[in-house]
């Protein structure tokens, strides 16, 4: 416990400000040259159309693009203890190399019991799919599968769309609504082949990292096809979710079997081999493709709320919304900490002072955390300058 307690001090925690939306603005789309010549839009009426989408099948592919700006994550959970002796093949391990660079996936989808989703890396493959209660899941490269059952009706319930997906991501903005944002309609595209709206979403505080939210809208099914979120510092686009090619069409039977092949070593999950309960302690799926980072799909809409907990308080509202924690520890050195991690936060973490005394700054495109010398801790999607004015307020 001694050890648990010691690494806890230089873990900062960092969850993204949950994103209100939406101002319903009634500004009409207007087709731009070279785009589709589509009917006229409101803001309005293009979100009740993707709140009466129902799309239940699907294939196709997608390309997803992240540039948070942080350092190269590769050792640092193991160089943290997380990970250690875990298969290869566990979502929750593989998955988090979406948290950087960009990368192709074949997704299916048959309705809630039935999805797949394979990550393409060059002539490697990771699959993760999800038949009924059985969730597998294999990595080629390594040749390892991870298997678990879902425990109760679970299976039968499956996730509510894929994480990551652009469907997904714009769930999580548009189901947070309220009065600090900005909605319209910023014309026409096409994505994938197919005609669509653009939904463009923008904060109306000052101090939010977020410079916009776009959303592609399928014209014809009311289904999100492309999801960009834009940072205020500019460049690359903070997440970049799009299909490159979808088929609304109900995919074979055969595409969620799974067997693993001759020779490849089996992990089972923990609900598979110690209950529900001993999956939710050491960590547990949320649903059978839960292993996909929170950030990409869960992080945008989670709220501060999943920080959940004790001694979380809230600061502010809307796009400019602050978590403060008081770690009840003082900040200790970090030549303290594992080397991994000492030269993680060298990489990004910065000194700063006000009226609170000093801390580090720990600073993303998108999500910035302000860990203060006395042990609490500030973080959201906002500015620098937003976490010092927070911080200082509070003495």
């Amino acid at each position: 416990m001694a050890e648990t307690r010691k690494a806890s001090r230089f873990i900062v925690p960092v969850a993204v400000a949950g994103v209100a939306a939406a101002t319903i603005g009634l500004v009409p789309a207007l087709a731009a040259s070279g785009d589709p010549d589509l009917p006229e839009i409101t803001a309005a009426q293009l979100i009740e159309k993707i709140a009466a989408s129902d799309t239940q099948t699907l294939s196709g592919t997608f390309r997803i693009s992240t540039d948070l700006g942080l350092p190269a994550l590769s050792g640092l959970a193991s160089g943290l203890g997380g990970g250690g002796g875990a298969s290869s093949a566990d979502p929750t391990e593989k998955l988090t190399q979406l948290f950087s660079g960009s990368h192709t996936l074949r997704v299916a989808a048959d309705g809630p019991d039935r999805q797949k989703l394979t990550l393409l890396d060059g002539s490697d493959e990771y699959s993760l799919v999800h038949n009924g209660a059985d969730v597998w899941a294999y990595d080629s490269k390594s040749r390892q599968a991870f298997h678990e059952k879902l425990p109760g009706d679970r299976g039968q319930e499956g996730p509510e769309g894929l994480p990551g997906t652009p469907e997904q991501l714009a769930g999580e903005v548009l189901k947070a609504a309220g009065d600090t944002t900005s909605v319209t309609v910023g014309g026409t595209a096409k994505v994938a082949g197919r005609d669509a709206y653009q939904l463009v979403i923008k904060p109306k505080q000052n101090g939010s990292t977020v410079e916009s939210v776009k959303i592609a809208v399928d014209a014809a099914t009311g289904t999100p096809l492309k999801f960009t979120l834009a940072s205020v510092e500019g460049g690359k686009p903070v997440l970049d979710a799009g299909f490159t090619k979808i088929d609304f069409g109900r995919p074979a039977a055969s595409e969620f079997d799974f067997k693993a092949p001759k020779g490849v070593e089996v992990t089972e999950g923990a609900a598979e081999k110690a209950g529900k309960d001993a999956g939710a302690e050491s960590g547990g799926h949320d649903g059978p493709l839960g292993g996909l980072p929170g950030g990409l799909g869960g992080g945008l809409g989670g709220g501060l709320g999943d920080l959940g907990g004790e001694g979380v308080n809230v600061i502010g509202e809307g796009w400019t919304t602050i978590a403060k924690l008081d770690t009840g520890a003082p900040a200790s050195k970090t030549e303290d900490a594992p080397k991994e991690f000492q030269g993680f936060l060298d990489s990004f973490g910065d000194k700063v002072g006000g009226k609170f005394g000093s801390g580090t700054l720990f600073k993303t495109k998108l999500v910035n955390a302000l860990l203060t010398d006395d042990g609490k801790v500030y973080v959201g999607a906002v500015t620098k300058d937003a976490l010092v004015n927070a911080a200082n307020a509070d003495k």
